[in-house]
């Protein structure tokens, strides 16, 4: 019930709103109709002018137009130097946002809001470079025509017959802080544009003829002059809600029909529609739900819902409102809403019912203010039958027997308390069986135990008894101070309980939509976010449901629980499927397909549709009511936003493991082409020479020649050789042949091998005495013994010592390769071991970068760990680490090692 208060929750989220609001920059955009109409030069003059104020202003980016009187405005105005982006051979100018962002200015100037930005900027649209302008507190200045707005994009491709592709989403406009229409005649501008003040002549002449023909640009001016004139009423409507405004300020015509449970309430919409039209005004088809809603016939309710849905076709909102009072709730929303003609329908009831019920026209009249009343005769629709017509609510009759036995019950208790209490105290028991009766069953109960209560009290209680004379004359008074109060009791109990329910149902949608919204949340397959829709859905409206999500070859999947689903056939499929593509309801009690059983609602998102749901009803429905299908209409669109996300994270990562393989894939071609061609190269210019002119040359050349024919063979072998292990590890083709080792021969082996690699390093090594055997592979530890030694040597300059040293700590054999070189960036420590990763810091022959995340595959085979760090004083040391056995193996005397 409406208590003449502002709403507090509406207050709250203003002042939140506006505590936002001050932390960012503001937003101002100069729209027009179509380009030349002067939205740059409106924009550089209010810029010229806030600067001559004081104000820190800065010139982002102007358009390069040819275009004197624009380009005279800039001069005198710090200007931001353009970024330069490289794109297929040439260089586009776009605005550079970091610099900006750097700047920091109070006012900064960007034109052309619409803008898509060359690859590679930081966003792709120049709207999100606006955006985080105004997140960072920088005011912002920028232009826009009409063909950009998203909302737009088909009436003008209808117009002009130009999909526009730059788009800019209807909320940035509308979250502007102030826009300023820059409007210009349509002759005026075809007349700049022959001056050559638009373009340059010869583009002038083709853009006439094409895009900016006179039709078309009286059609965007049209456009352009309606979208600012919502946006000033959006503002004059906040503004009345901020400031509690409740008169009517009829700047524009809204119209609002008073519908109900009634056969006449088509023809009162059909005319509204009419009249609405011809004065080219929105429009409201409004119910107000009021306590003898709760008892209306299933007829009653289901022509209530044609009503709602037809108003819906026509074109008109409709909303459902709940208050005890239907005249008050009625001006009160008119007010709310700013209407200033409300249609009702001409009362066909007797005078004397008008007398008792109230009339709704002379409340409406008498209270409506400044609002005008609209009475129409209310013919009823030829297609409703007499036997649709509702008949009047009404209790049954166990209701009004079961009055009858309270007040009975009543009379009983008093009786005997009737001998030691005052007659008057007795009333308080009958005052309580009428608020138990109005509570249970309504008005209509209630009025009849009032007046049976007054007889009841008089005929048993009030002398002379068991008549219905009275001697005393002021139990005249009682007894209608008593009907009285009995009647307000049972009004005020009965709208308390109507309100009641009403708040239950409103606490029961918002339960559903918070349980469901929260898992969704928590949702993160699609079978997860199925199964909870069709357990919401179906508990919400008592149906069976099924999630449809179609994939790109067309087949479709069914989600969701077997309990509360169900299995579409065919023919559901075939329905899904026009839903699907033309995203809209249809199905049973649509005007598309209604011979369905079920009802099919598209999973609508930001980029499409996602899916379909649809609800086969376990009773029934002859038609949806508006309440019912803005519900599931809520429920669905819950779904569509989580199943978007699902997919998008799905796309997401198959685009982050695309990235990171066409990532490897250049890396390992970057990397093998160098590798390969080098040492290819010196080879071939090696072999070329002793083919040539091998008896000429001196046997010292000769050999020297041929060494390095061996060397770069032997490092083409390593690196065939690594990336087949490498190969092999991310296969898991790799196995390792644990076996009792000694450490100490498998380091002897491994510098053996390398001997001829270290032969400019000193190597020393610090082996622990009695080191126990390990259980490993002795070829694949030996592999990375020699990896490491080799990556030492690579990374120190000649001359440099290499330290190798084994030890036992804690249950783990610990192996240390250490070296003299530049060391490791702070940022490679945890990159080293990744493939194909090479420091830049290496003074020898780069490799392939896999000979350390070799290393790093085959210690973690054998369950160890192996990690990089910088010692003290320069250089680097890798350590990996090796677990020991719990007992050693029993080894002959003359078997066991006699050192490395």
């Amino acid at each position: 019930m409406n208590d003449g208060r502002r709403d507090p929750d509406a207050l709250l989220a203003r002042v939140q709103a506006e505590e936002a609001k001050k932390a960012r920059g503001k937003l101002k955009i100069f729209f027009g109709a179509s380009p030349g109409v002067g939205k740059t030069y409106t924009m550089l003059e209010a810029g010229r002018e806030q600067a001559r104020e004081g104000l820190d202003v800065l010139v982002g980016y102007i358009e390069p137009h040819v275009r004197p009187e624009t380009q005279a405005l800039v001069l005198g105005l710090d200007m931001l130097a353009r970024k330069e982006v490289p794109y297929r051979g040439t260089k586009l100018v776009e605005f550079d946002l970091e610099a900006a962002l750097a700047k920091r200015p109070q006012l900064i100037l960007v034109d052309e809001l619409a803008h898509s930005n060359a690859p590679g900027m930081t966003h792709a649209k120049r709207w999100q470079d606006v955006l985080q302008l105004l997140e960072a507190g920088i005011s912002v200045f920028t232009t826009l025509n009409v063909q950009h707005l998203e909302s737009l994009k088909d009436v003008i491709a209808q117009i002009t017959g130009v999909s526009v592709a730059e788009t800019v989403p209807d909320s940035v406009f509308d979250g502007a802080d102030e826009v300023e229409l820059v409007d210009l005649p349509a002759d005026d501008l075809l007349e700049r544009m022959r001056e050559g003040k638009v373009y340059l002549p010869h583009q002038a002449e083709r853009a006439i003829k094409n895009f900016f023909a006179k039709g078309n640009l009286i059609a965007l001016r049209e456009l352009a002059l309606r979208k600012a004139a919502e946006r000033v009423g959006a503002q004059m409507d906040d503004y009345r809600q901020q400031q509690g405004v409740s008169g009517v300020w009829p700047v524009n015509e809204r119209l609002l029909v008073c519908v109900g449970p009634s056969p006449f309430s088509t023809r009162l919409v059909r005319a509204t529609r009419r009249i609405a039209g011809s004065l080219k005004a929105p429009w409201v088809a409004v119910h107000v739900e009021t306590p003898a809603d709760s008892r209306l016939s299933e007829n009653a309710r289901e022509l209530l819902s044609q009503t709602l849905h037809l108003a819906e076709q026509l074109g008109g909102e409709t909303a459902t409102i709940t208050g005890p009072n239907l005249p008050d709730e009625l001006i009160h929303y008119a007010r709310s809403r700013n209407v200033t003609k409300i249609i009702v329908g001409k009362p066909n009831r007797s005078r004397w019912k008008e007398w008792l019920q109230g009339s709704l026209v002379y409340e409406l009249t008498r209270k409506c203010g400044d609002i005008d009343v609209y009475v129409i005769t209310g013919d009823r629709d030829d297609k409703t039958s007499s036997a649709q017509q509702p008949s009047p609510p009404h209790a049954s009759g166990n209701a009004y027997l079961v009055s009858v036995l309270i007040v009975l019950a009543c009379t009983l208790i008093s009786w005997p308390l009737s001998y030691t209490l005052a007659a008057a105290t007795l009333i308080m028991v009958y005052l309580l069986g009428i608020v138990a009766i109005a509570s249970r069953f309504g008005r209509g109960p209630s009025v009849l135990a009032s007046l049976l209560s007054v007889a009841a009290f008089d005929f048993f209680f009030v002398p002379p008894f068991f008549t219905f004379a009275v001697q005393d004359t002021e139990y005249i008074f009682t007894f209608a101070v008593m009907l009285a109060t009995a009647l307000t009791i049972s009004t005020l109990t009965t709208r308390v309980t109507f309100q009641a329910e009403s708040a239950r149902a409103r606490e029961r949608r918002a339960a559903s939509l918070y349980a469901m919204s929260h898992q969704l949340a928590a949702a993160r397959t699609l079978e997860q976010i199925a199964q909870a829709a069709v357990r919401h859905v179906s508990d919400a409206v008592d149906a069976k449901v099924a999630v449809l999500v179609a994939d790109p070859g067309g087949a479709w999947a069914s989600l969701g629980s077997e309990t509360n689903s169900f299995e579409p056939g065919p023919h559901d499929l075939a329905v899904a499927r026009w839903v699907l593509d033309h995203e809209e309801i249809a199905g049973h009690s649509t005007a598309t397909l209604p011979g369905s059983a079920g009802l099919y609602l598209p999973l609508r998102a930001s980029h499409g549709a996602v899916g379909v749901l649809g609800i086969l009803p376990s009773t029934p429905w002859k038609t949806i009511g508006p309440d019912r299908l803005h519900l599931l209409e809520t429920l669905s669109g819950l779904t569509a936003l989580a199943t978007e996300r699902v997919q998008l994270a799905a796309e997401a990562a198959r685009i982050r493991v695309q990235m990171e393989t066409e990532k490897l894939r250049n890396s390992l071609l970057s990397a093998v082409s160098h590798d390969l061609r080098t040492p290819l190269s010196v080879i071939t210019g090696a072999a070329s020479t002793l083919v040539d002119v091998e008896k000429s040359l001196d046997p010292a050349v000769r050999e020297e020649l041929l060494e390095s024919i061996l060397d770069e063979a032997e490092h083409l072998n390593r690196l065939v050789v690594n990336l087949l292990d490498m190969t092999r590890l991310e296969a898991g083709a790799i196995e390792v042949k644990r076996d009792w080792q000694s450490v100490e021969e498998i380091v002897g082996v491994a510098l053996g091998r390398q001997s001829d690699q270290l032969k400019d390093h000193p190597v020393v090594t610090r082996l622990e005495p009695e080191l126990p055997f390990v259980p490993m592979d002795d070829l694949l530890i030996e592999q990375v013994l020699i990896n490491l030694l080799e990556n030492a040597a690579k990374y120190s300059p000649p001359g440099a010592p290499i330290e190798l040293t084994a030890s036992e700590e804690s249950g783990r054999l610990v192996v240390e390769v250490a070296d003299r070189g530049a060391g490791l960036a702070p940022e490679d420590l945890e990159r080293v071991f990744e493939k194909f990763f090479r420091s830049n810091s290496a003074i020898a022959r780069p490799g392939a970068g896999l000979g350390l995340a070799i290393c790093r595959g085959i210690i973690e085979l054998h369950g160890g760990t192996i990690e990089a760090k910088n010692r003290d004083g320069g250089g680097a040391v890798f350590r990996f680490s090796l677990p020991l056995a719990s007992s050693q193996p029993t080894i002959p005397a003359d078997e066991a090692p006699t050192g490395a």
